[in-house]
């Protein structure tokens, strides 16, 4: 996903030249291509978060689009009052790039894991959330967010991420995508995810269980539409995220059934509310916390025999 979005920004920044990276002293070896191209587009704000929002904060209300990137704790947590008071309250052009979703950055401890973010932003008024799943939403996301008015966080997987859509979908911020269709059960999956809930579906398709599967990018506005539309067409809906199962995908699922007084039953599917006690790499942190390939095709098939879908 990272460098998809390196290549989508540097083609952005060719046609619009108010276009501003600022990296908090990262990004070697990933931003030298852009900053060689446009060395008055960049600038290395070093390990000060809370400045370097404040400084894009001033860029946008001079009209520049100024572009903060970091790891994802550092560019939503630490600077989280600037993000608030700077760039959600004045309305400002700002674009927040994370990069790390969930346990991308495994091995480095909880300080560089990622599992609050979307529920912390989310409660931001005017924060537009976007966390694409695969190079291909990357891509759209990326444009998406340089032509939408206001900020606008993109979430983003450093693990050499597959493409699971087959060509570019049509996107559009606050909507999701319906990659296949089904009557049985609702599989929504978000950010790094997707693939492991590309692979349980197709494991579902093989035992002949008839499954809707929809991809997620769009975190806030949500897609309310189509999680009613699911909810209405099949029996049961499963959300699927590398996030804190407090605040992120499932939660926000949940408050559209809820809000819309829809019985369909809901499991979320997501990290527990807790610190992990067990430490390693990305795919071992999803094993520990019950998000490998196979432990969610379990709880799914579970779900499909005890509810007799």
């Amino acid at each position: 996903m990272r460098n998809t979005f390196v290549k989508s920004l540097t083609s952005e920044a060719q046609k619009n030249n108010k276009i501003i990276l600022i990296t908090n002293d990262l990004g070697f070896s990933v931003f030298e291509p852009f900053i060689q191209k446009f060395p008055r587009q960049f600038l290395n704000a070093g390990v000060s978060e809370q400045h370097m929002t404040g400084m894009a904060a001033g860029m946008a209300i001079e009209g520049f689009l100024p572009v903060l990137y970091s790891i994802i704790p550092f560019v939503t947590m630490r600077n989280f009052e600037q993000i608030r008071n700077d760039l959600c309250y004045q309305h400002l052009n700002v674009k927040i790039v994370g990069v790390g979703a969930g346990f991308s950055y495994g091995p480095y401890g909880h300080t560089h894991h990622s599992l609050e973010d979307i529920g912390i932003l989310r409660t931001l008024p005017d924060m537009t959330i976007l966390c694409p799943g695969d190079p291909f939403e990357v891509q759209a996301t990326t444009h998406l967010m340089l032509h939408h008015d206001g900020p606008v966080y993109l979430r983003l997987g450093k693990s050499g991420e597959p493409n699971i859509h087959t060509k570019q979908p049509d996107m559009s911020i606050g909507h999701g995508i319906l990659i296949q269709d089904g009557t049985e059960l609702t599989v929504i999956a978000t950010s790094t995810m997707l693939r492991t809930a590309a692979a349980v579906i197709e494991r579902l398709n093989k035992i002949g269980r008839s499954t809707r599967f929809i991809s997620m990018p769009c975190i806030k506005p949500l897609d309310m539409k189509l999680i009613m539309s699911s909810a209405r067409k099949t029996k049961h809906i499963v959300t699927v995220e590398e996030h804190s199962i407090i605040g992120g995908l499932g939660s926000s699922v949940s408050e559209v059934l809820a809000d819309n007084i829809v019985t369909t039953p809901l499991t979320r599917i997501a990290v527990p509310d807790r610190f992990t006690p067990v430490m390693g790499d990305q795919e071992f942190m999803r094993q520990a916390n019950g998000l490998s390939e196979d432990q969610i095709f379990n709880k799914i098939t579970n779900i499909l025999k005890h509810k007799s879908l």
